[in-house]
């Protein structure tokens, strides 16, 4: 038997149950993995709350995490027992163990030691993707990054900083922007007592920024589109403070011949090599030491419902790890 966190039902926290399931040998194409750290994710409440759509249930939550291979089924030939693994986006990572398809796992740099691969598999490879993908921030550029002293927000910081951007960060907190300012953001705006619009105006000359990465979503749209440049891109990545209701289509038009785009990590690495490319181009930014991971929680899986109230009360900064 194996400690899992289930959700029966959607709604808030409450709705997760932690209790012990029978795994069994895995099949053709899987591999059985041992948790070693699960990777805690926004995204993970969207699932819970029924906002994304998840598996059927009862299904066990979570979308990241590390371990090692304890067992492999049949018609695996890149993975062998003792192999430490990584992914993210392949739900059901709540458990202390688990099978899984082989081909949405990358092996570890023995140099990435497992609670930072659980901590920033997700988080960083979509950090890779919109500054490689979705927009290719160049040195000289002016981002802004709302939320930036999160899970995802200092990992952007710290890579576009990294290129040579000057990079514009939004907090709630003084301590947030101490944490901000020292992970690559050059100015960082107090979003509860500064309107962020007005300080982008006054930081960028009145010239606004490149590109905006959005995973706040409601609390932020559309003020975000007012901080761009004309034809500069508004990437809405995530939905920390709820979904967006009626985009204004006609506002791109009107606020200067915007872009606006709502990618997902998951059709970014939807083919190995896609998934191989994006995984190593992080591994490479955080072995050189211009991205560092910053696990500033840790729960212990059972206390997976405390883990996701501090996350959506703003209590936690950084990356949050799940323990088995």
């Amino acid at each position: 038997m194996v400690g899992v966190v289930r959700v029966h039902k959607y709604g808030g926290p409450e709705v997760l149950t932690y209790e012990d399931v029978s795994l069994p040998p895995p099949g053709p194409g899987e591999v059985q993995i041992r948790h070693t750290a699960i990777g805690l994710n926004f995204v993970d409440t969207y699932f819970r709350s029924g906002l994304y759509k998840g598996p059927a249930l009862p299904f066990v939550l979570g979308n990241e995490g590390a371990g090692v291979v304890t067992a492999v089924g049949d018609h695996v030939n890149d993975f062998h027992e003792g192999d430490r693994v990584a992914y993210a986006t392949l739900t059901g990572s709540y458990c202390e163990a688990r099978n899984i398809s082989a081909s949405g796992l990358v092996h570890l740099p023995a140099s990435i030691d497992d609670r930072t691969a659980a901590a920033m598999m997700l988080k960083g490879m979509t950090a890779q993707y919109l500054v490689r993908r979705t927009y290719e921030v160049k040195p000289g550029d002016t981002v802004l990054i709302q939320a930036a002293a999160g899970g995802v927000g200092l990992i952007l910081s710290q890579w576009a900083h990294a290129i040579g951007a000057k990079v514009i960060g939004t907090v709630g907190s003084k301590e947030k922007a101490e944490l901000a300012y020292a992970h690559g953001c050059d100015e960082v705006i107090l979003y509860r007592t500064e309107d962020f619009v007005h300080r982008v105006k006054e930081i960028t000359g009145g010239k606004g920024c490149d590109v905006v990465y959005d995973g706040v979503g409601q609390a932020t749209y559309p003020a975000s589109l007012d901080c761009l440049k004309p034809r500069g891109l508004w990437v809405s990545y995530g939905n920390a403070s709820g979904a967006i209701k009626n985009f204004d289509l006609l506002a791109l038009s009107q606020k200067g011949s915007l872009y606006a785009t709502r990618p997902t990590l998951h059709t970014h690495i939807s083919t190995r090599e896609d998934l191989y490319a994006t995984a190593n181009d992080l591994f490479e930014m955080v072995i050189k030491g211009a991205v560092k991971i910053s696990i500033h929680q840790t729960y212990a899986l059972k206390d997976a419902a405390k883990a996701h109230r501090d996350l959506e009360s703003r209590a936690t900064t950084g990356s949050t790890l799940l323990l088995p």
